[in-house]
């Protein structure tokens, strides 16, 4: 592992796409969660899935919007793939103080962790529905480095997307990229 892993005090890691990859076909989520605006005679703001979601609130279809995406996401959690980073976890190769802060909801997280047999290498899993705003807001990532009894700059975010970095600088924890930290 590189020395920003080696001198941090904790990891946190994302989940899909640095652990594992979830089976989810997110085009298809987006187009169900247009038609829960659809069922609720509502023109949808976008068709990007994520901003679908930030604007649920706004149109009334919150709770609906989420639980049409936590059901893909739980069933595409039980069908999830390990990626290397997961079965170095997986092999007790890293003993630090262990978190995931991911975009996807907690339950789809802890599913897919019990599928790998990572739940006991993971202490906390903080959801987009487990802080009060989620990535590439700050809170969630900071409520993971405080789930370890970290502080922020002595922690590092692991993830695999440019999201994920804006959220590590947000938070003021350092950042290593998946792909970087494997060599890719």
């Amino acid at each position: 592992m590189t020395t920003a892993l080696d001198a941090a005090d904790a990891i946190v890691y994302d989940l899909d796409g640095t652990l594992l990859e979830l089976a989810v076909d997110w085009d298809a989520v987006a187009e169900d969660v247009v038609g829960v605006y659809a069922e609720h005679a509502l023109i949808p703001p976008t068709g990007d899935l994520w901003s679908l979601l930030d604007a649920a609130a706004d149109y009334g279809v919150e709770a609906a919007v989420e639980e049409t995406i936590a059901d893909h996401e739980r069933a595409g959690a039980s069908a999830s793939t390990l990626l290397s980073l997961g079965e170095r976890l997986a092999a007790g190769e890293d003993d630090h103080p262990a978190a995931v802060c991911s975009l996807n909801c907690e339950e789809a997280c802890r599913i897919a962790l019990e599928t790998h047999g990572l739940e006991g290498a993971i202490e906390a899993v903080i959801g987009r529905d487990t802080a009060e705003t989620h990535k590439p807001e700050p809170e969630s990532l900071l409520a993971a480095v405080d789930a370890l009894g970290a502080e922020p700059e002595r922690a590092v975010f692991v993830g695999d997307s440019e999201s994920d970095a804006v959220t590590a600088d947000r938070a003021g924890v350092p950042f290593v990229s998946v792909a970087d930290l494997l060599g890719e």
